[in-house]
């Protein structure tokens, strides 16, 4: 029974499909050439605008980690697990050739972990 409650409520997860990637918008969102908006799932990359930044230095880590979710994935074919919503974005996992996005971006050090229920991480200490 509560299995099939938390299915109820939290919907089934959908099949994973391949998309193309559009546009990145940020080291986390990207826009896919149907319009559609993702957010990679399990990570925080720092934020490019004034006013959703909490400093300056993470303005600048935002640029710089933009620049290499770009590299990574603009105009490429990406496989998508659809796990919700959030912001008016789909929240997916993200693979590329078969390695994990989220993965390579905190190895590239544009992103950080960030797991669900949990702070959102500094970008200005540290």
């Amino acid at each position: 029974m509560f299995a099939l409650s938390a299915v109820l409520l939290l919907g089934a997860a959908a099949p994973p499909r391949q998309a193309s990637v559009a546009y990145v918008i940020d080291g986390d969102t990207f826009r896919l050439a149907s319009g559609e908006r993702i957010r990679i799932a399990g990570i925080d990359a720092p934020e490019t605008q004034p006013g959703h930044a909490k400093c300056g230095r993470e303005i600048a880590a935002g640029r710089a980690a933009t620049t290499t979710a770009r590299g990574l994935l603009q105009g490429r074919t990406v496989r998508l697990g659809r796990l919700g919503r959030s912001y008016s974005r789909t929240v997916a996992r993200v693979t590329l050739d078969g390695r994990d996005v989220a993965g390579e971006l905190v190895r590239l050090g544009a992103a950080r972990w960030w797991p669900r229920g949990q702070r959102k991480p500094d970008w200005c200490h540290g």
